[in-house]
């Protein structure tokens, strides 16, 4: 039996073509794949190998261990070190007194640029801070600068 051209199951004027059909079963087939590969499961303890060493800073126990910011040595007597990265500009006013500090100028939060005579200089508008307690040394600054916590273990400096 023969079926009659007018009893297609297409529309007319609608043919399938080889390249139609190829580029609809790539793509169909790209999706797939592509949806394989993300498992949307963003838990990343399970890939996670068994005695594996944890992220700087992290425990076993869940929290996390202060990372060694400096070590006493680096930190010249009279004098300090910034941190860009940590946001913090560490001193040591007299032997084995450690301070800390943000870096940032009280005037208009211009990272500090240098610790030398005794302050903590902002190049920005020229104001300098006081490397024993943070206090305005010269304006036009007129708040200290905020504490920071830290502890020292040993020759070791933490942000606390």
């Amino acid at each position: 039996m023969t079926v009659p051209r007018d009893a297609s199951p297409l529309p007319t004027g609608h043919h399938l073509t080889r390249r139609t059909v190829l580029t609809a079963t790539g793509s169909a087939g790209l999706a797939v794949a592509l949806i394989g590969c993300g498992s949307g499961d963003d838990d990343k303890s399970s890939s996670e190998p068994a005695g594996e060493e944890k992220e700087k800073g992290e425990k076993d126990g869940g929290g996390t261990a202060a990372a060694v910011l400096a070590r006493t040595a680096d930190i010249p007597v009279g004098g300090g070190k910034i941190f860009k990265d940590e946001g913090v500009v560490v001193t040591q006013p007299a032997k084995g007194r450690f301070k800390a500090f943000s870096n940032r100028c009280t005037h208009k939060q211009c990272p500090v640029a240098s610790v030398e005579g005794g302050t903590i200089n902002c190049t920005c508008h020229g104001s300098k801070f006081d490397i024993a307690d943070g206090s305005v040394k010269q304006s036009p600054a007129t708040s200290p600068l905020p504490p920071a916590e830290i502890t020292v273990e040993g020759d070791s400096i933490k942000l606390a």
